[in-house]
């Protein structure tokens, strides 16, 4: 016969798989669930709901479910005490008095002695490891109502701050200040469709110092061609509109389901590439047939292949593999040495043609290398427009230290100076590495944030009619986390900025937004009421500005490749010029395998929309590395840096480009570059 203790065993376990008698907890929001982060960030945030009124009727009542009684007149008042002390509620604290009787053997009888050892080895480092009264502030969405009661747990803080040691995340709320008051925060603000305001979701919005205190505003920190004239200025986008560049089949323009991809699926997308960047090596080359990589061979032989590392470290001179194409080699496997090798550049993931020697079928002595041959560039047949100014500009938009979103506001007053006739703005836009943000300290939803900086940009750079092209980044925390990324999607935006799909016109951007013209802004041209100004675009993209094509990526790829890339020459060899060089020459946006650990690629979609449709004329990568502006392979490549460094100011890029009618020699429609402090 069982005995009680174990018959309670047998019940607790159905019952805590069934939860008795509890209400149910709100689900998080849509924009929450809809991102690995926004999931962990909802559930961190998620405060747990509130225990009620408590009796020790109910408490009784809970615990004689899993048979558990008490010894003692004092325990049922006891009982109630750890309740209101911890915040728990009768069912959970049965649940939790029951895991502990079990797990030390206690029986079924609750005495004073038990719930003393209780509170102190299980409700007591609970309270320290998930400070409910923090969370229930700066978790969740609040209506109007709430904030003031919020407000007002602020300042009892304070008085507990002022007699304890400050902590990590106390040190990130700001004291009220005569600049921010925090009682003085208008019910108005929580509206998402009210021009940006982020006292409406920040519990510290106090401007960035080092910030504010910088110098050497505006200056010109890298530059490219000549520039005509004292000034930067376009014409507002007037008569330019950016488009996908080739049929809306090849672009990715809707989320997609990602995850459980196979590995044979994988394997099979990079045996794709290698024949294919296979066939236009041999082509340009003039190469005879590949032979296998595990057949010995004295004589001279060309293999094909991808070169991989033989260990999970980084790669080196002495680890150099080569994963031979499954045509010729079957995916064999074979050491390189590479010491015969006057120059050479490599990293995981490069597809390349070997000439060397095997002569034991374990070893391969490289004697050449045959480099990739990049893409020919677009030849379009549209006549030549006017020269178009085109600024470009990558998150975060707000310094680490702050959430004010200062750097942004700048970067619109720079916008409604120029006006750029293209505005490309790369993401992240709420920063996924932002202290704020890690720890869940702010009032609203992550979309509903992002949702008030797009606000920000589309209301602040109206006036300029200047395009705007929006590319998301794996850093943006409410998007979703996978590359290739789709464009952001935005349907609770205003009628006069909500993307809308034009299936007459499939060349155009598959999201945009539309503004009506009033009769004093175009009185005299009553059919053109719509201005398409707002596109959301991919990760990577490329985009035709006018007939220039523009290549565009807001993963740091140029860091990634840095990192594992290993080269020897005897000259002077610039680092980033050869990864530039690989992209192109390796016809992908991200041609490193295996990828960053950042980085979660979906390899089916990757094949689809990563690819290079042609050499762009001007290539976009922003980058944590120190900004440039280089001409590789008639390709202009310009890093424009981040708007912010740290609690610093960044920068930003700015291009002239003027494409001239296809007539001889080709020449690169890109003019003039620079890269500006904001």
């Amino acid at each position: 016969m069982a005995s009680p203790l174990s018959a309670m065993r047998g019940q607790a376990s159905f019952l805590i798989r069934r939860g008795p008698a509890r209400s149910p907890s709100p689900l998080p929001s849509s924009a929450a669930v809809s991102h690995p982060r926004g999931l962990f960030a909802a559930a961190m945030a998620e405060p747990e709901p509130g225990p009620g009124p408590v009796s020790a009727e109910a408490v009784l009542r809970e615990l004689a479910l899993f048979e558990l009684g008490c010894q003692g007149q004092d325990v049922p008042a006891r009982l109630v005490e750890l309740c209101l002390t911890h915040g728990l509620g009768p069912v959970a604290l049965a649940n939790e008095l029951l895991a502990f009787v079990t797990s030390k053997d206690l029986g079924t009888q609750l005495s004073a002695d038990v719930l003393d050892a209780f509170e102190h080895e299980v409700l007591a480092k609970r309270s320290s490891r998930v400070p409910r009264k923090r969370d229930n502030r700066y978790s969740g969405l609040h209506d109007i109502h709430s904030l003031q009661e919020l407000l007002d747990e602020e300042e009892e803080d304070e008085l507990l701050d002022a007699y304890t040691t400050p902590s990590k995340g106390s040190q990130k709320r700001s004291n009220s200040t005569p600049e921010t008051p925090r009682p003085k925060r208008t019910l108005s603000s929580r509206s998402p469709y009210a021009l940006f305001s982020p006292n409406s979701f920040s519990p510290s919005v106090t401007p960035s110092q080092k910030y504010t205190s910088r110098s050497s505003r505006g200056e010109v920190v890298a530059s490219f061609g000549s520039v005509q004239g004292p000034s930067w200025s376009g014409r507002g986008g007037a008569g330019c509109t950016p488009k996908l560049f080739g049929p809306p089949e090849e672009n990715l323009t809707k989320s997609y389901k990602f995850m459980f991809q196979k590995a044979l699926d994988v394997r099979e997308v990079l045996s794709w590439r290698i024949e294919e960047l296979g066939d236009a090596l041999k082509s340009h080359h003039h190469l005879e047939e590949f032979t296998s990589v595990l057949l010995p061979a004295q004589e001279p032989v060309t293999v094909l292949g991808q070169i991989g590392c033989d260990s999970n470290g980084k790669l080196n001179a002495k680890s150099v593999v080569l994963e031979g194409d499954r045509e010729h080699s079957s995916g064999g496997q074979i050491p390189l040495d590479l010491s015969e090798l006057k120059e050479y550049s490599l990293f995981p993931g490069q597809i390349v043609a070997l000439e060397g020697t095997n002569s034991t079928g374990r070893m391969m002595v490289v004697s050449k290398l045959y480099e990739g041959v990049p893409l020919p560039f677009h030849t379009p047949t549209e006549p030549a427009p006017e020269q178009r100014m085109v600024l470009v500009a990558c998150g975060p938009y707000t310094t680490s230290d702050s959430i004010a979103f200062d750097p942004l506001a700048d970067l619109i007053e720079v916008i409604v100076r120029d006006r750029p006739d293209v505005c490309v703005l790369f993401g992240p836009f709420l920063d996924a590495k932002h202290e704020q943000v890690e720890n869940c300290q702010l009032l609203g939803s992550f979309a509903e944030v992002f949702k008030l900086c797009l606000k920000m940009i589309i209301e602040g750079t109206r006036s300029t009619g200047s395009q705007l092209v929006f590319v998301p980044s794996l850093r943006d925390v409410h998007h979703d986390y996978v590359y290739p990324q789709p464009p952001f999607l935005l349907p609770e935006l205003p009628k006069d900025d909500r993307p809308v799909t034009n299936p007459s016109d499939s060349a155009f951007l598959p999201h945009r937004s539309q503004k009506t013209l009033n009769s004093q802004e175009n009185p005299t041209h009553p059919s053109k009421n719509l201005a398409e100004r707002v596109h959301f675009v991919s990760e990577p993209c490329t985009l035709d500005v006018d007939g220039v094509v523009l290549g565009l990526t807001s993963t740091d790829l140029i860091f990634h490749m840095g990192a594992e890339e290993i080269s020897s020459s005897s000259g002077i060899s610039d680092r980033f010029t050869r990864i530039l060089k690989h992209v192109l020459t390796q016809r992908s946006y991200y041609p490193l395998y295996p990828p960053s650990e950042e980085l979660n690629v979906d390899y089916e979609s990757f094949y689809s929309y990563a690819s290079l449709p042609v050499t762009p004329d001007v290539l976009v990568t922003p980058s944590e590395l120190r900004y440039f502006v280089k001409d590789v392979l008639g390709c202009v490549c310009i890093n424009p840096g981040r708007l912010t460094k740290g609690q610093v100011g960044g920068t930003y890029g700015r291009l002239y480009l003027q494409r001239e009618d296809a007539q001889g020699e080709r020449k690169s429609p890109c003019v003039a570059a620079q890269v500006v402090k904001i």
